[in-house]
């Protein structure tokens, strides 16, 4: 059946209107905790975690600037190699040993770009660890420097002293390196103090150079350094600010956004955690540009009413709804690992009949709880149904979005009808006829045709109707004969492609007329008890690499 070995199969469950959704491949998303994975695969890391130091963000863009930082001073340092080339080879009291040295400083740098762009993983302690040795070793350079300058200064009777390269170096530090103030201040005053340490300890040793250093020297030099400590301290404090009010605005209520995973016409999807409980939870939230439209804002809040209503174990469950103080609407909904059926056909092909029996019967007794309430989905289809590891259980069917949703108690209710009238809902290659037609009032038996349509490409592999044009695929739903199963080659029991067929009956009258109905035909059907939770969990384990974990879920 697998016709891939390997894949992650932690996903993210809910879906955007306007985005497919097996666009927001399961491949691509990282493991909650892991900011590296999805920086390094071009998504975007919103906010992570909630310690001092902003831990997972600035992970991420310390690695970023080790790496720029590295590359920088390579560069420069390979450029200034030029001139300390020629200098050597004319000036006979040029010292070998800072020609190597400078080599060696060059070898550093390049090998510290090169580990930064590496794509493993790369533990907080070690990027420390590698800032320090980015930073520290051409602190030692630059005094090897120091002391060739005051050698010659003592032998020729005069003194010059550069401060230009350790300003540099402050404020490269102060600017490229996330960091807390107090943190900085010990860095960059240690690059500070290191020229006056070691002239006071030369002063020591060779007390000749005293005579070389004027009043106005011995106090310029040392206003010079600790000033621009102060400021790149001051600079990092700015910039720390900054980044932790970024970070305070990426936070609804007691929800932190961590990733975004999707983004539409209607809104955007996040991947978030509950600061208190540490539980990883999916947030949709209409843009800012969106929140003046008074239809997107009555269909956003039409789908949290709906989905809210719902307390199955196989719908999606909503835990909170709120808005921020500058009307930026939001819901967060439970977060899921594994993977739509969209994407486990596309991964591994059809499924067998008693798989299909134990996935669907599952999502009817979902849609049991929506009719009975007057909610009528309206967009079913196998980017909207998740398999999800839930409780220790693996192929937890669990029905999602519920944007299109239509309640029939509520033909009146003008939020209701504002993406009904005039308008064809749904998704073309699942869409029932009376969709297709435009009919403003579907019922329960519109999602059985979307669901046959959705156990006929579980099946084959393919949807009952397939053309690149969509307005072709809708009439051929409304007007054309769907072909059997058998007829395309797919073996499958004659009395669930029966169901199947029936479930696909241009009319409503010749389709199963509720949910109950559907459900017990396929618990009727031989393969009804060919898959279980056992065979399932032998599925996940064999034909999928990287299992949906609890400790993640």
């Amino acid at each position: 059946m697998s016709k891939k070995s390997q894949t992650s199969s932690t996903s993210l469950a809910p879906t955007i209107d306007a985005i497919p959704s097996d666009s927001i491949s399961n491949n691509d998303l990282p493991s909650v905790g892991s900011i590296e994975s999805i920086t390094e695969h071009g998504r975007i890391a919103v906010v992570e975690g909630s310690g001092v130091e902003l831990s997972g963000e600035t992970s991420a863009l310390l690695r970023s600037r080790l790496r720029a930082v590295s590359l920088l001073q390579f560069l420069a340092f390979s450029f200034f190699m030029i001139g300390h080339v020629v200098s050597f080879k004319y000036q006979t009291d040029s010292p070998l040993f800072l020609l190597v040295f400078h080599g060696v400083v060059i070898a550093i740098m390049g090998a510290m770009s090169v580990m930064m762009c590496h794509r493993c993983a790369i533990p907080m302690h070690l990027l420390r660890l590698a800032e320090l040795v980015i930073f520290v070793t051409p602190v030692i350079f630059f005094l090897a420097i120091e002391y060739v300058r005051c050698e010659r200064s003592c032998r020729e009777g005069y003194f010059i002293f550069e401060s230009g390269r350790w300003l540099v170096l402050m404020f490269t530090y102060a600017i490229f390196i996330p960091n807390t103030w107090k943190r900085a201040a010990v860095v960059t005053g240690i690059i500070a103090v290191a020229p006056l340490l070691f002239l006071f300890m030369f002063y020591l040793f060779r007390p000749e150079i005293a005579d070389l250093i004027s009043v106005f020297e011995c106090s310029r030099i040392p206003l010079i350094m600790l000033v621009s400590a102060a400021a790149s301290t001051f600079g990092v404090y700015t910039i720390n600010t900054l980044r932790r009010e970024v970070f305070e605005a990426k936070k609804l209520g007691q929800y932190r956004l961590r990733y975004l995973i999707g983004a539409g016409g209607m809104g955007e999807v996040y991947l978030a955690e509950h600061e208190m409980m540490k539980r990883p939870c999916v947030i949709k939230l209409i843009r800012a540009d969106k929140a003046g439209d008074p239809k997107t804002l009555a269909r956003f809040q039409r789908e949290v009413r709906a989905t809210a209503k719902l307390s199955h174990w196989n719908s999606i469950e909503i835990f909170d709804f709120g808005h921020t103080e500058d009307g930026t609407f939001y819901y967060v909904m439970e977060y899921l690992p594994g993977m739509s059926l969209a994407e486990m056909v596309n991964d591994y092909g059809p499924l067998s009949p008693g798989r299909v029996i134990f996935l669907l019967r599952q999502v009817c007794d979902a849609l049991v709880e929506a009719h009975s309430l007057g909610l009528i989905h309206r967009d079913i289809k196998p980017g909207n149904i998740f398999v999800a590891k839930r409780g220790g259980i693996y192929d937890v069917a669990k029905l999602l979005d519920f944007g299109l949703v239509a309640d029939s108690y509520s033909a009146n209710d003008q939020s209701v009808r504002i993406t009904v009238e005039g308008t064809i809902t749904g998704s073309p290659l699942f869409m029932s006829p009376e969709q297709g037609l435009g009919d403003s009032e579907p019922d329960a038996r519109s999602d059985i045709y979307s669901l046959g349509a959705v156990a006929y490409f579980l099946l084959s592999g393919r949807p009952p109707f397939e053309d690149s044009k969509p307005l072709k695929v809708i009439v051929a739903h409304v007007n054309d004969k769907v072909a059997p199963l058998s007829s395309l080659g797919v073996e499958v029991p004659s009395d669930l492609e029966n169901v199947v067929m029936r479930c696909l009956a241009k009319g409503k009258e010749d389709r199963f007329q509720n949910a109950a109905d559907l459900r017990d035909a396929f618990d009727g059907c031989t393969s009804a008890g060919d898959w279980g939770r056992r065979e399932a969990s032998q599925w996940w384990s064999v034909s999928v690499t990287d299992k949906p974990n609890d400790d993640k879920a």
